[in-house]
């Protein structure tokens, strides 16, 4: 039992020292590494899924070490709670310390100042400096500090305003730094909360996208994102009631085709603090996101819909609406799909898959845009018959199409039927399908929102840490000593400093003091 104490005792000192804190940081950062190199499964599920599809062997191993859940992973909050005790563990030992050092008086003065790296020796009454190998010997010291008195007052006197100080009938003891210190352990103090608002911040937030078309609106339902993420803590019921209006969205290019500005124009109605609706309208770019009920939407993408409208063989309308089409280039090749669920009885369901182009191009045998401005819009799409698999109770992305029981269209030589239509054109489908029409072209935005109650406390501890830091790294730790003692008969007054580790500003610091003793022998 005192053997397996001993091995605990010395695992807790091994843990909480300094070394194996940073040791842990470390490897906390480098643990975090994964979830920047491969898709997380709370953010991007069907990349998970993709993943482990394109690497059948290697995706399941990665996925049972945690690679597609790293912050969630066992081995990540191993580390996580190891540096957080770690911290902790650092943290109050030196704590404890520190108080009981700031209660203390300074120490006393040592008998031999003059081994002191930085020294200073003035004799009575010329003040002549000495070698710093004269050891001094005793003769009568009260005689010395009587000779001496008004100068050790001065001294004393002047490092009060630096330095804590102590004037005894020895001499004078002077201390500063404590401030370094405390800055040390409040950087530690505040890598704790860093980690604690981190661990708040990813058990209560929510995070949700959202595409909206030019004029239509969102509200901050589940029901009007397209993803959604949130941390355990975190209740349907707690998302803030507010809603905007996508009233324009413009944005321009230069000829080269580099984006040069993204504009979304919106009206944004909450509640006030009187619980009446506030309406208001506001301006989102992609570096200044709009803030409504604490959460913050930025604007994280864009481009067009076309609407399109589909009737089937007997005239009845099937489906109309706008369409987002996702860029995938950075000349806006959009790629979409227009799923139509709607047809009349008996008659297979109708799916589109195809691509928009704002200014059509051919290269490499494929359609793609050459400019993303809208110089000759062009949509192309193929058509899928069959059952889109849509009342199977599965979740299924609106922006993928599910082709295991569709069977694709061809025309009477096999091939794949292609539909090219501009704005205004429409065109018949083969095998009395219908009739498709692209009415006209709007654009759309896609919106992040994210709410994180976390940040203000991550930046104050943040900033504490860097703060505390910046102590730690810039103020010097130093004391001061002056005594009065007789030498070979003679009284003389021996001044030092000292300074915890390199510090080129001593020499310099104690002739600041020695000044005091010029000031003293002019009165």
């Amino acid at each position: 039992m005192g053997e397996l104490t001993t091995w605990l005792r010395w695992a807790w000192r091994q843990l909480t020292s300094m070394r194996v804190a940073i040791f842990l940081l470390l490897t906390l950062a480098v643990a975090a590494t994964p979830g920047s190199v491969f898709p997380q499964r709370s953010a991007e599920p069907e990349r998970v899924q993709a993943y482990l599809v394109e690497h059948p062997t290697l995706g399941p191993l990665l996925d049972k070490a945690g690679f597609f859940s790293v912050y969630s992973s066992p081995w990540f909050s191993a580390v996580y709670i190891l540096l957080f005790i770690s911290l902790i563990g650092c943290i109050v030992p030196r704590t404890r310390d520190l108080v009981r050092a700031l209660r203390r008086p300074p120490v006393r003065v040592p008998s031999r100042l003059l081994r002191f790296p930085v020294s200073r020796e003035f004799a009575h009454p010329a003040r002549v400096a000495h070698s710093d190998d004269d050891a001094p010997t005793r003769l009568d010291d009260t005689s010395a500090r009587d000779h001496f008195a008004a100068d050790l007052d001065a001294l004393a006197e002047r490092a009060r305003g630096r330095y804590r100080v102590t004037r005894t009938a020895e001499g004078v003891s002077a201390e500063r730094g404590y401030l370094k210190e405390a800055g040390n352990l409040a950087f530690h103090i505040g890598l704790v909360f860093v980690l604690i608002s981190f661990a708040w911040g990813q058990l209560a937030t929510y995070r949700g996208q959202a595409i909206v078309v030019e004029g239509r609106g969102f509200a901050n339902a589940l029901v009007d994102y397209d993803s959604f993420q949130s941390g355990a803590w975190f209740d349907d019921a707690d998302l803030a009631p507010f809603s905007f209006t996508l009233e324009h969205f413009s944005s321009s290019f230069a000829p080269s085709g580099r984006p040069e500005s993204f504009v979304a124009e919106v009206r944004v109605r909450e509640d006030g603090p009187d619980g009446a609706i506030i309406e208001r309208p506001a301006a989102i770019t992609p570096n200044h996101p709009l803030v409504a009920a604490d959460a913050a939407i930025t604007l994280s993408g864009n481009g067009y819909a076309p609407l399109v409208r589909v009737t089937d063989a007997d005239g009845a309308l099937a489906f109309e609406g706008t369409v987002p089409f996702i860029p995938e280039d950075a000349t806006y090749t959009s790629a979409g799909v227009i799923k139509v669920p709607d047809v009349s009885a008996g008659l297979d369901q109708l799916g589109f898959t195809g691509v928009f182009m704002p200014t059509a191009g051919w290269q490499d045998g494929a359609f793609v845009s050459a400019h993303p401005e809208l110089l000759d819009p062009l949509l192309v799409l193929d058509l899928w018959r069959g059952d889109l698999a849509l009342d199977d109770g599965v979740p299924r992305n609106a922006y993928e199409l599910q082709t295991e029981q569709l069977e694709q269209v061809r025309d009477t030589e096999g091939a794949p039927v292609s539909l090219q239509l501009h704005p205004g054109e429409s065109v018949d489908l083969p095998d009395g399908l219908g009739h498709l029409e692209f009415v006209s072209l709007e654009r759309f935005a896609s919106f992040d929102v994210r709410h994180d109650p976390s940040l203000t406390a991550l930046l104050v501890s943040t900033l504490l840490s860097v703060g505390g830091m910046c102590l730690s790294l810039f103020l010097p730790r130093r004391r001061l000593f002056a005594r009065a003692l007789v030498r070979d008969g003679v009284p003389v007054l021996q001044v030092a400093a000292l300074a915890r580790g390199d510090d080129g500003g001593l020499a310099p610091e104690l002739d600041w003091w020695c000044e005091a003793l010029e000031a003293a022998s002019a009165t």
